[in-house]
């Protein structure tokens, strides 16, 4: 499984070479990786199905327990052949959409390929980290493909939106997964599903996991970045907001379901805010002109439904949740795709502007035909199954509520009108519209389009197959006395009324279109996600401003104080709270660190009274050497040798320095005004170092391991009894190098400024001046 990800990731590294000659072969190489894991797992089937997993670990910081920890079981295969299967598909479909190569073509092949190997990475993760890092590869390439080349407003402005809340939304997830896994002493999904833990702590980890899976599955109030996204090319939207990336919100929460099972704080926020997304996304798309904007928020519609049957948690939920997930997949990406080929064609995906391309594309009409029927739930589609096992999840199932039921009926109503509006805004005859002029698609753009809605309606037909792989992943569950079975036909019962029902209500409210948009435009809008998330980022800007003249004024005695007072704040309080002095302190060891003491003290105090610069550098100089001194009395001469080195180095800069500053300090009145302030900071940094170096000091253990392992070879491997010198030159001579290096290299800027600085001097003396001609002058050579 590693090496599918890695084969992902390696091809999209070499694929921007191969694109500069040919953006063909660029994207049909791109095709083969997704199709060979597809097939891999595919091959695999068998065995999973029938209750086996394949795992893989592979360790990348063993010493802090960080591992590549794979799985592939029935849900990892399910999203395989989403991510892998539609992966394949769009960027064939790709080739013949950017025609004319370019820019966008040659970036889209490597990053759509370097997204399905994060994907396939997130897919397949048994371990929480593992997920949270493929995670994020997932937001920094979609940034990369919804922003393209950043030539526009638009692009740049969503393509930053999508990272933002995205992003956002993981670092809290992040947060919720160590939580989770210090709570629970693993970090292993399937270990924590087999033993869910229990708790405040697994309560607490639970809401904020679904933080992030609701703002990347674009839940209430997250949901706005999605279609604001959708500016970018359609394979891209196909792909990534489609049939993958908007997914992983939903497949978190699928895969931890079990985990969370018991616990009130996933259940219900999963199914209230899923609810909600679910008729403010089809409401929304019920209302749009652009044929784009119209499927994203559909798209919106379909997660916050996914959301509710894997929130759930019960058995019949999970057989809806996983049969709906296959089947959106499916007709999502063959409805982005045709819209691809009508913005391609006809110039323009907005229904107000086409007519008639039923008749002039009809292959495409019924492509788009058999999409729209899977999205509307009508049979023998799989959307009818799953929207069958949905309705019937919260009538048999573990948490019967009818209430939950008649929401979901009202929203599949908006599901059927908005489909219904898909399909007659871009093929039906409108008398009032001229005939709109399109190419005839080829069919290297046709068959990747109609493979999805093949799929989804053999699906349907040979229902087995769903079931068998939607029963695989549902038995994780609590298992029911009659357990769900996906079929087409389970006779005359409610869930089949409600279905009915639901396609009855969505053609009324499709028929009525022009009474509902002009009763829509009239309402009220108090709440608007987009401006209250424009709003925000405002505010942010504003506070970030603020603060920013409030710290960032150049004093470095106000930045002093601001990293003083931090650290007086936070190791201070926890110093103060928890540490405790040591049993055994005495006043000193060596009666010579007394007057040392005593002369680095009086020095520091003759530094801040002193009103000459010279003066203050020589008694910095003093405290400088009297530490040196008390690394002697210790018994460390090297230590003492180099402080002395350095001190006088540092005398040394100071005095070439201080020629050209005036002789004596100037203080202005406002400096005056802060000096007690200045002191209280300065004593209280002064005097919790003091307590922390005693404090850290009596912590020591008697011989940590490292220490044992220096000492045991230090004269026998090193040939040296001063354990610090073997460190530095033997045991640790890189990092000794390095930072030789690093003074080195510091030392020739220092050079390289004294010299240029020298030069630019020399420069202004043999200048010669230039005259300055007076205007009279100008006129008369003028003149002249």
């Amino acid at each position: 499984m590693l090496a599918f990800v890695v084969v992902h990731l390696l091809v999209a590294l070499a694929l921007p070479f191969l694109a500069r000659r040919s953006t063909r072969a660029a994207f049909l190489t791109a095709a083969v990786p997704p199709a060979a894991a597809l097939l891999w797992v595919l091959a695999q089937a068998g065995p999973v199905l029938a209750g086996r997993t394949i795992s893989e670990t592979v360790e990348w910081a063993p010493l802090i327990g960080l591992q590549f920890a794979f799985r592939l079981d029935a849900l990892a295969l399910l999203m395989t052949i989403l991510v892998a299967g539609l992966g394949a598909v769009v960027l064939v479909y790709a080739d013949s959409y950017f025609t004319r190569g370019g820019g966008d073509a040659r970036r889209s092949a490597p990053l759509l390929l370097a997204f399905a190997g994060a994907m396939l990475g997130l897919v397949f993760s048994d371990d929480l980290i593992t997920v949270y890092v493929f995670w994020e590869l997932t937001t920094i390439c979609s940034f990369l493909l919804v922003g393209q080349a950043g030539l526009s407003r638009e692009s740049r402005r969503s393509a930053l939106q999508a990272l933002m809340i995205t992003s956002l939304g993981g670092l809290v997830m992040l947060l919720g997964f160590v939580v989770l896994g210090e709570s629970a002493g693993t970090y292993r999904i399937s270990e924590l599903v087999a033993n869910p833990p229990g708790g405040t702590a697994t309560a607490v980890a639970a809401l904020l996991i679904l933080v992030g899976a609701f703002t990347k599955s674009a839940q209430i109030p997250f949901h706005n970045w999605l279609p604001a996204a959708m500016v970018a090319p359609t394979p891209i939207s196909a792909y990534l907001h489609a049939a993958s990336m908007v997914k992983a919100g939903v497949f978190l929460v699928a895969r931890l379901a079990p985990v969370f099972t018991g616990v009130p704080q996933w259940w219900l926020p999963a199914i209230a805010f899923g609810l909600v997304t679910m008729l403010v996304g089809g409401w929304r798309a019920l209302h749009e002109y652009d044929l784009k904007k119209l499927l994203a928020y559909g798209t919106v519609s379909q997660l916050g439904f996914l959301m509710v049957l894997f929130g759930a948690g019960t058995h019949t939920g999970a057989m809806a949740g996983a049969a709906m997930l296959l089947a959106h997949g499916m007709f999502k990406a063959t409805l982005f795709l045709v819209v691809g080929i009508i913005d391609h064609q006809a110039g323009t995906r907005d229904i107000r502007k086409l007519s008639g391309l039923g008749r002039r594309m009809p292959v495409l009409a019924v492509i788009a035909t058999l999409g729209v029927a899977s999205m509307a739930g009508l049979p023998p589609m799989l959307g009818f199954i799953g929207k069958e096992a949905a309705f019937s999840a919260f009538l048999n199932g573990g948490r019967p509520d009818l209430l939950v039921d008649a929401v979901l009926v009202l929203g599949s109503m908006l599901t059927v009108a908005y489909s219904l509006r898909m399909l007659w805004g871009a093929f039906a005859d409108k008398p009032e519209l001229p005939r709109t002029k399109a190419k005839t698609p080829s069919p290297e753009a046709l068959i990747p389009t109609a493979l999805p809605a093949l799929a989804g309606i053999a699906l349907g037909v040979s229902y087995p197959i769903a079931d068998e792989l939607a029963s695989s992943y549902a038995d994780v569950f609590t298992p029911v006395a009659e357990p769900y079975h996906l079929a087409l036909w389970h006779g005359f019962n409610l869930p089949l009324l409600l279905s009915a029902v639901a396609v009855t209500g969505g053609v009324a409210l499709h028929l009525g279109r022009v009474q509902l948009t002009a009763a829509r435009n009239r309402l009220p809008r108090p709440l608007d996600a987009q401006r209250g998330y424009e709003r925000i980022m405002a505010l942010l800007e504003r506070v970030a401003v603020g603060v920013t003249g409030r710290l960032q004024v150049g004093s470095l005695p106000t930045y002093l104080g601001i990293i003083l007072l931090t650290m007086l704040v936070i190791p201070g309080s926890a110093l103060v709270l928890r540490a405790g002095v040591p049993e055994q302190l005495r006043a000193y060891d060596n009666f010579l660190q007394i007057p040392l003491a005593i002369v680095v003290i009086v020095a520091a105090i003759g530094v801040l009274r002193s009103r000459r610069r010279l003066t203050a550098v020589l008694l910095v100089g003093v405290v400088g050497y009297g530490i040196g001194g008390l690394f002697i009395v210790d018994g460390g001469p090297d230590l003492a040798l180099a402080q002395f080195l350095v001190e006088t180095l540092t005398l040394v800069a100071f005095v070439f320095v201080l020629r050209r500053l005036p002789v004596r300090f100037t203080q202005s009145d406002t400096a005056k005004a802060w000096q007690a302030p200045k002191a209280v900071i300065a004593g209280a940094a002064g005097i919790f170092i003091a307590l922390a170096a005693v404090i850290f000091s009596g912590a020591r253990q008697s011989a940590p391991e490292a220490s044992e392992a220096f000492i045991a070879n230090a004269e026998k491997g090193a040939g040296a009894t001063n354990v610090v010198n073997a460190i530095i030159v033997d045991f640790r001579a890189f990092d000794t190098v390095g930072e030789i290096a690093v003074l080195a290299i510091a030392a020739t800027g220092v050079a390289s400024l004294i010299l240029a600085s020298r030069h630019e001097r020399r420069k202004r003396s043999t200048r010669v001046p230039i005259p300055v001609k007076t205007p009279a002058k100008q006129q008369e050579e003028v003149r002249e």
